[in-house]
């Protein structure tokens, strides 16, 4: 590769949005994710590969900061030399304890080179998940949204849509199923979550750097 791809993560809500954590306090999405975060940028660094965190705050930058922070990299790298993952956890309600349990991507609505992107993520989602997660159809293990003829899901999501790279965000199952909760903080949930990420983004940025 003469240009290595910019590898940006971009960690979850921050620990003064309100919310965000699992009905029995167990799982803190701001604090969760940020340690996911982490661990996806020292493993891709020990590989070689050139990425860093969007912030390493544990406050809320506000999505101007986020966009602002991405952006500024694309004009100086320019925009193809760029990649965002942005790294969260879902929630079905309001409150309390709820059945929904998969993994997906999201993307800005029409056809970006963020679709790209999500397609190496689902690819290392259907390597990782479904052999831990034997009795759940694959179908139903991970998400998808094929009416516009590829796997992730669209939706203008601020930090995706206004940021000039190739973006998307994650959603790693979700903090108010009980069963999800206790397997993301599990050394295995944990570990497979960064994998996923880890290889996604790998496979991306060999397939996109600029020879």
């Amino acid at each position: 590769m003469d240009k290595m791809i910019k590898i940006l993560i971009d960690p979850p809500h921050g620990i003064d949005v309100l919310g965000k954590r699992s009905p029995d306090g167990k799982l803190l999405e701001y604090k969760y994710g940020r340690e996911i975060c982490a661990e996806v940028v020292k493993r891709l660094v020990a590989e070689g590969y050139d990425a860093e965190l969007t912030t390493t705050s544990e406050k809320e930058p506000g999505l101007t900061k986020r966009v602002n922070i991405v952006n500024a990299i694309c004009n100086k790298l320019g925009t193809k030399n760029v990649c965002m993952v942005s790294i969260h956890v879902n929630a079905a309600g309001n409150c309390g304890w709820y059945d929904a349990t998969y993994w997906c991507a999201y993307t800005s609505k029409g056809q970006t080179q963020g679709d790209k992107l999500a397609d190496c993520l689902y690819d290392a989602a259907e390597r990782v998940l479904p052999p831990l997660f034997p009795e759940i159809p694959k179908n139903k293990l991970i998400k998808y949204d094929m009416s516009d003829g590829d796997r992730d899901i669209e939706s203008n999501f601020t930090v995706i849509h206004k940021t000039k790279c190739a973006a998307c965000l994650t959603e790693n199952f979700f903090m108010d199923n009980k069963a999800n909760v206790d397997w993301l903080l599990s050394p295995c949930g944990r570990d497979a979550i960064v994998r996923l990420h880890v290889q996604g983004i790998k496979e991306y940025v060999r397939k996109y750097s600029q020879k």
